[in-house]
């Protein structure tokens, strides 16, 4: 049965909050592209179902000040894994960006079994839950190339996953929608909902830790290439004689300032032993150790050459740098900024670059983004799965509304 215009309008309405946070009616209208009369109308329903709510005042210019719009969490969910290769972590996560609940588990992904025990792990938290809100589907990341987030066949070679289909796979075994993408393209979705991106058309997410990768913003929207590959920044060469990389290529961006890489030069300079983690060097870094500020330094210098390219390449708005590695952004910004500004194209030394605090749910909450994008058509490749992922949301606005 087709879903009737006004239910169509009410989708529009939020996910037009969802991807550009609160809103004035006039503001609602000119996105959505329909009369201001209407959507006073459709808001008002949803106010009333408790699904929008007024969330504060727009600063007057002269005339009456413009009533904000925002949603209101508890009228959806959705849920966002990310798979690394130790462990899983996943949260819940409402219509408006907030974390409801979250976990973590340990996880061997190079196991036979490994995508059977992730369903195992994930099925769970499926299940119907009368005091909670219907949930719109469950988005995975992971560190590698997905095909697209529909049928969400995975190239990860840290995982130990050639050619893998893991949304067929997680479809069979869960009852909900399931969206699968690289997890740094999960993180600028994440960005374009509810970070800076939400003031940008263009921008450019790099990440450092145990890997190095980019989601590419342009016009608004995700940049997959063919193949779901766009972004495979690790793989960047920039060492033609450098150490081979997980991807079998040598000399790559990721061997070269990946946690591994720095953890390897820090025992090559005598810093630490061989058993060392990466919290380790950086409290050694912490603590006053000239050798180990060098170590994350020299890495920021040719991180910084690398984005530097980068972004002469693209010509984003702003970049904003995550992951992992970022808790030590102290030790990295000496040589990164001068490296940086100085590889870069003159009209483009300005470009801002914004470091942003990061936790261990930050990637699962990009998994969770790629479902709350889905109805605004902001993530693009959902195909099927994004089309199961908007009838849901229709399902919640019969249910509300009847």
């Amino acid at each position: 049965m087709p879903v009737p215009r006004s239910d169509l309008t009410r989708s529009a309405v939020l996910a037009a909050l969802g991807t550009s946070g609160p809103l004035s009616r006039t503001d609602i209208a000119r996105a959505v592209g329909v009369s201001p009369a209407t959507v006073t109308q459709v808001v008002k329903d949803l106010i009333a179902r408790g699904m929008v709510a007024e969330v504060q005042h727009r600063p007057s210019r002269g005339g009456r000040p413009a009533v904000l719009l925002g949603l209101v969490g508890e009228a959806g969910r959705a849920l966002g894994a990310k798979v690394a290769a130790d462990h899983v972590a996943v949260v819940d996560v409402g219509l408006d960006g907030a974390v409801r609940q979250s976990w973590e588990w340990p996880f061997d992904a190079v196991a036979a079994d490994a995508p059977d025990r992730l369903a195992d792990l994930l099925r769970p938290l499926t299940e119907p839950d009368r005091e909670s809100a219907p949930i719109l589907g469950f988005g995975i990341c992971v560190p590698g190339a997905v095909d697209d987030q529909d049928t969400g066949v995975v190239d990860a070679p840290t995982l130990g996953w050639r050619n893998l289909a893991l949304g067929a796979r997680l479809r069979a075994a869960l009852p909900v929608p399931v969206l699968v993408e690289n997890d740094v393209n999960a993180l600028a979705v994440a960005e374009r909902l509810y970070g800076r991106g939400r003031a940008h058309r263009n921008f450019l997410v790099v990440t450092i830790g145990r890997g190095v990768g980019a989601g590419l913003v342009v016009d608004g929207t995700i940049h997959r290439g063919t193949s779901g590959g766009a972004g495979e920044f690790g793989h960047f060469p920039v060492r033609p004689d450098g150490p081979r990389c997980s991807c079998g290529n040598t000399g790559c961006l990721e061997a070269a300032v990946g946690q591994q890489a720095l953890l390897t030069d820090a025992v090559a300079a005598g810093l630490v032993g061989t058993d060392a983690k990466p919290a380790d060097l950086q409290h050694l870094a912490d603590t006053g150790s000239t050798g180990a500020q060098r170590v994350f330094a020299d890495a920021g210098t040719i991180f910084g050459r690398a984005v530097a390219g980068l972004i002469n390449v693209m010509d984003p708005e702003t970049v904003i740098v995550l992951g992992e590695g970022t808790r030590g952004w102290q030790h990295w910004r000496p040589g990164f900024e001068p490296s940086l500004r100085s590889h870069l194209m003159p009209t483009r030394r300005a470009v801002p670059v914004a470091v942003e605090a990061w936790d261990d749910s930050s990637w699962a909450l990009g998994a969770a983004a790629l479902v709350l994008a889905t109805p605004s058509g902001a993530t693009g490749a959902t195909g099927d799965q994004g089309d199961l992922v908007r009838a849901r949301l229709d399902g919640v606005l019969a249910r509300e509304l009847s």
